[in-house]
């Protein structure tokens, strides 16, 4: 179904995924304002590439947020944890990983949700899947049916029925192949993207830890060769 020049809030940190969601949401026909978190991530690096990503697609606004979750910590990316490295894939697939930021979606879209609500937006995109990284606990179908709920409760939109909204989550069922495949056909440069969780200080991937190793293995599923992208 095409929405042309409905608003929507879309969620984009820089990486393979929320790339491929804005491309979604384009090809849909919304009119697409973007959110980025500085949330004092040890990637910081992946904003730069949200930039680039959101000039590439051309949209509404791009704001960074500066909301810094080292305050709390407890979470690889936030505090003075080590990131994962050569973790075998049925370890990567079981449990919660060290890399959770607590509570970080909830807290993202609830961000998204006031800045929807001010550009009287009820569409909200984000790039959660249940595929890989399922131990996720807030990039969960119930999360977001719930999360939605909320919305709908909370705000004065949703209380005088401007709304309803709805929390878009177009890549929650698909594997990193079939994501990789769908960005593709939309024509996302992939090449813009950071999906590391620990690069060096140009920016270059480490290839070892999760985010790297389920991206590589994707394009090899998707395109028969990561290293194209």
């Amino acid at each position: 179904m095409s929405h042309p020049g409905k608003p929507a809030v879309v969620l984009v940190s820089g990486g393979l995924d929320s790339a491929t969601v804005l491309a979604i949401a384009r090809s849909e026909g919304y009119d697409c304002y973007a959110v980025s978190f500085d949330y004092g991530q040890r990637h910081r690096l992946e904003l730069e590439a949200a930039r680039r990503v959101c000039e590439a697609a051309g949209v509404r606004r791009h704001v960074i947020v500066p909301l810094d979750l080292r305050a709390f910590g407890g979470s690889a990316l936030t505090a003075d944890i080590d990131v994962p490295k050569d973790r075998p894939d049925e370890e990567i697939e079981t449990g919660i990983p060290v890399t959770y930021v607590p509570a970080r979606n909830t807290i993202f879209l609830s961000v998204a949700l006031g800045w929807a609500e001010v550009l009287g937006a009820f569409d909200i995109f984000i790039g959660v899947n249940a595929v890989d990284y399922s131990g996720y606990p807030d990039c969960r179908p119930e999360f977001i049916a719930q999360f939605e709920t909320l919305a709908n409760l909370a705000t004065k939109a949703g209380v005088e029925g401007s709304g309803p909204f709805r929390i878009h989550c177009p890549l929650i069922d698909l594997t990193k192949a079939d994501i990789i495949r769908r960005g593709l056909a939309l024509d996302v440069d992939y090449g813009l993207t950071l999906s590391c969780y620990d690069p060096d200080e140009e920016g270059r991937p480490c290839e070892r830890c999760d985010s790297c190793r389920l991206r590589a293995k994707g394009f090899v599923e998707a395109v028969g060769d990561h290293r194209r992208k």
